[in-house]
This record gives C-alpha cells, structure tokens and sequence, in this order.
C-alpha cells in the first residue's frame, strides 16, 4: 500500500460526497462511477454485492460502502481514509455554508434547484439499476430474481411483513441458491 492509493481512495468517495447532492442514495451512482469505472477496484457484480450488503445493514450507506470498499483496496489505513473522505464533505457543508444555505432555504430559485435535481438523481439510479439487473440476468437469468421481485412485494405489501425481514431473507435465498 502506498500513499498515492490512500489519495485515490480519498478521491474516489469525497468527489462523490461533494457532488452527491441528496446524500447517499444519490452519491451511490457516482462512488459506483469511481470504484468501477474509473479506479477498476471492483467488477459491477462486486459492486452490487457491496451495494447489497451495505443496504441491508443500519447506518449511511456511504459511510459504510466508503468503509469496506477502503479496506478491500488498502487494508485498516484504507478503511480509514475512505470513511474520512465520505465524512468530510458534509463537515465542510456544514460548517462553511450551513449559515448561507439556512438563510436562503426559503428562495424559490434554491427549491426550483431542488426540484431540477430530483430527476437527475431518478436517471442515474435507474442506469445503475439497470446494469445491476442486467449483470443478475447474465449470471442468474430472469426467473430467480423476478421470483425474488415478486415474493418480496407479496410480502411486503399484502402480508405487511416488516422490510427487514424481507431483506434477511433475500439475502439468504441469494446466498444459498444464487452464490457464485
């Protein structure tokens, strides 16, 4: 492990915590673009693998993907540096342009922003989803995870079975039968 890895860990989630706009769920794409596309750490089905596990576990899933994707890539000092970078961007927000952002929080042109980006966030979640079903079809075909689908809205919407057992038991369904 060298120093220039630890600065490309740091890169590869503070760029994403800066330009996430929204907070986790809208930075994942962009940590996908620099753990994947850019830095080629890990493939897309190892991405969605952690992407898996770090939603199916309590807390910021940034902080935690952040976390685990740094010590795969150089061990306890990347783990550290990674959940620094994920912090860090919404410590300068907070402290630098908290008081500017909550004097302007009623502006109809920061609202408008709002309302601008929430589409965009929409698009590349749905690009990330969709190379994700697309890698579980290459791998797994179209019946397992449309049963998976299925089952999970019957028993989360007509059974109202709470979410997170729905989760645990995905989770062991995919890691019995659809382990690779």
């Amino acid at each position: 492990m060298n120093l220039i890895t630890l600065w490309h860990d740091f890169l590869a989630f503070f760029i994403p915590g800066i330009l996430g706009y929204g907070g986790g769920p809208s930075s994942i794409p962009l940590v996908e673009n620099e753990v994947v596309g850019h830095y080629h750490w890990m493939d897309v089905p190892e991405f969605s693998k952690v992407l898996a596990l770090g939603n199916a576990l309590p807390g910021p899933i940034a902080t935690k993907m952040a976390g685990y994707i740094g010590y795969v890539v150089a061990g306890v000092p990347g783990l550290v540096v990674g959940l620094i970078a994920s912090v860090v961007p919404s410590l300068i927000l907070m402290i630098v342009l908290g008081n500017l952002l909550y004097r302007y929080k009623d502006s109809p042109k920061i609202k408008r922003l709002t309302v601008l980006i929430r589409p965009i966030i929409a698009v590349l979640l749905g690009v990330m989803a969709y190379s994700f079903f697309k890698d579980a079809y290459e791998s797994a075909g179209w019946l397992q995870p449309l049963a998976i689908a299925v089952v999970s809205f019957v028993l989360l919407e007509k059974l109202k079975i709470h979410p997170a057992f729905v989760v645990v038991a995905a989770l062991g369904y995919g890691a019995i039968f659809m382990a690779s």
